[in-house]
């Protein structure tokens, strides 16, 4: 009889730990993914927002030379700052150099290989869609003639699109989208106006909210362009 109290002191303590650890696991995965969706995003903003205000700051310095496009900060090289209307009149996100892990948490990133603002061929750029600041949430809601503006410090560009933010739909091995002057492998797929001395941009986010490997691309040309407006 006591043999089975203690077995059964013994079931209950185990049953105790087993129940308290599996609570436990399922906090910290809860807290993990509630960090993921939100608390990187709030710490993504405020980057973006400090690093807009230091990119601003340098270009409207006076000593510094205004076609001196690039700003030195601690995630990278800001070289531009991009508004779209459509996403709001308070939207603005810094491009930086490079398409690594800490510059897509910083804002959009540019690839490397492709060209700058304004000129001939493909300004391509990437940015989160859920997560870290979320820069391209909204790329579904993205129509033809949207404009999207790049700020660099010396000149304002202004693109429009020629095709929506959910028109086309690629793997990320998809490399053709980043050319000089894409062309899209599909004949009846979504592509720019194939008329060499383009010049283009492109923007690229995950095609879903939640984990893909598939992406949203679209295309936009050249309409304008402006010296910028301290």
């Amino acid at each position: 009889m006591i043999f089975g109290m203690v077995e059964t002191r013994r079931t209950r303590r185990w049953s105790w730990w087993l129940g308290t650890t599996l609570i436990t696991a399922g906090v910290v995965i809860l807290g993990y993914v509630a960090w993921q969706f939100w608390g990187t995003s709030w710490l993504s903003q405020r980057t973006q927002d400090r690093i807009v205000s230091e990119v601003e700051k340098a270009w409207d310095d006076p000593t510094v030379p205004a076609e001196q496009k690039a700003v030195n900060v601690e995630e990278g090289t800001a070289s531009a700052l991009i508004r779209v209307p459509r996403f709001g009149d308070d939207y603005v996100v810094p491009v930086l150099e490079g398409t690594s892990d800490q510059v897509l948490a910083s804002g959009f990133g540019h690839f490397e290989d492709t060209v700058g603002p304004g000129e001939v061929g493909n300004y391509a750029l990437a940015a989160h869609r859920i997560t870290h600041g979320e820069p391209l949430r909204d790329m579904p809601s993205l129509r033809p003639g949207d404009e999207v503006i790049v700020e660099t410090s010396a000149t304002t560009y202004t693109y429009q699109l020629t095709s929506s933010g959910a028109s086309l739909e690629v793997p990320f091995t998809a490399g053709w989208v980043l050319a000089d002057l894409p062309r899209n492998p599909d004949p009846k797929g979504v592509q720019p106006v194939q008329e060499k001395g383009q010049r283009l941009i492109t923007l690229t986010t995950c095609a879903e909210l939640f984990h893909t490997d598939n992406r949203l691309v679209a295309f936009g040309v050249l309409t304008e362009k402006s010296p910028r407006q301290p």
